[in-house]
Formats: C-alpha cells, sequence, structure tokens
C-alpha cells in the first residue's frame, strides 16, 4: 500500500462522501472515508478501528469544515502540530462562505479551501479536478 495514492475523507453528509467516491471512480485513487474529526485522528494515529490498517500516511487530507466531535480546524491545529504528519496537504472542503472560517482555515496550515458548489455536475467536476491535482499530480514530501 506503500505506492498507492489515498485521500482521507473526513466528511459527515453521506451525500457529500458519495459524490467524492463517484467523482474520483476509476482514478486509481482510494478514498478512506470517515464521519467526523475524531474518526479522522483515529486514521491519522491508528487508533480505534483503525488500530491495525496497513502503514503509511494519506497523501492528502480532504476536510468537512463543520463536524459533530471534532471540527475541521481543530484537525488542521492537530496535524500540523506534529512532526510526522504536518507535511500532508490539507484541502478543507466546505459550504463555509464566511471570511473568519477562511481565514482561520489558511492561519491553521490548511492548502486549499474549497467551498462545495451547489450543482450536482459542478461538485462532481471541482472533486474530481482537485482530488486529481492533490493525489496523483502533487509532489509531497514522504
Amino acid at each position: 500500500m506503500e505506492n498507492s495514492k489515498i485521500i482521507l475523507l473526513a466528511e459527515d453528509n453521506p451525500k457529500d462522501a458519495e459524490l467524492m467516491f463517484l467523482a474520483l471512480e476509476g482514478s486509481n485513487i482510494d478514498i478512506v472515508h470517515v464521519k467526523d474529526g475524531a474518526e479522522a485522528l483515529d486514521y491519522l494515529y491508528y487508533g480505534g478501528r483503525f488500530n491495525e490498517r496497513d502503514q503509511g500516511k494519506p497523501t492528502v487530507i480532504f476536510l468537512d469544515l463543520k463536524m459533530p466531535k471534532l471540527d475541521g480546524l481543530q484537525v488542521v491545529k492537530q496535524v500540523r502540530a506534529d512532526e510526522n504528519l504536518k507535511t500532508i496537504p490539507i484541502v478543507m472542503l466546505t459550504s463555509s462562505r464566511e471570511e473568519k472560517d477562511l481565514a482561520e482555515s489558511y492561519n491553521l496550515g490548511a492548502n486549499a479551501y474549497v467551498v462545495k458548489p451547489v450543482t450536482f455536475d459542478k461538485f462532481i467536476e471541482t472533486i474530481k479536478q482537485i482530488g486529481i491535482f492533490w493525489a496523483l499530480i502533487n509532489e509531497a514530501p514522504i
């Protein structure tokens, strides 16, 4: 699994998660879907149901901003504070257009802030483009 391209998707809306899978179908990118920030950290730190997962980091993390248990900003803060994880690209994927959310995301270390498009086709195309860029085109440190 070391050469696999993995997107860690933290998204509490099952329909948005399903669209992510649909958009990246056939792109040779594996998506690990978690439903909140706490599960995202479990995945990154081999906790909970991920305690026996294959070793390795995701190629990129897609985070919804507003999630139960632990929100996306708290996850960004923890990932950026961890020496082993801080180089993983983080894309905030949210419906929030609030300036404070945008500013705080970048201040904490997010690499991109994408507002979820309203239409189905635009959402699929946006996810496809950013997913392929961050998981297949971008060269990130290991």
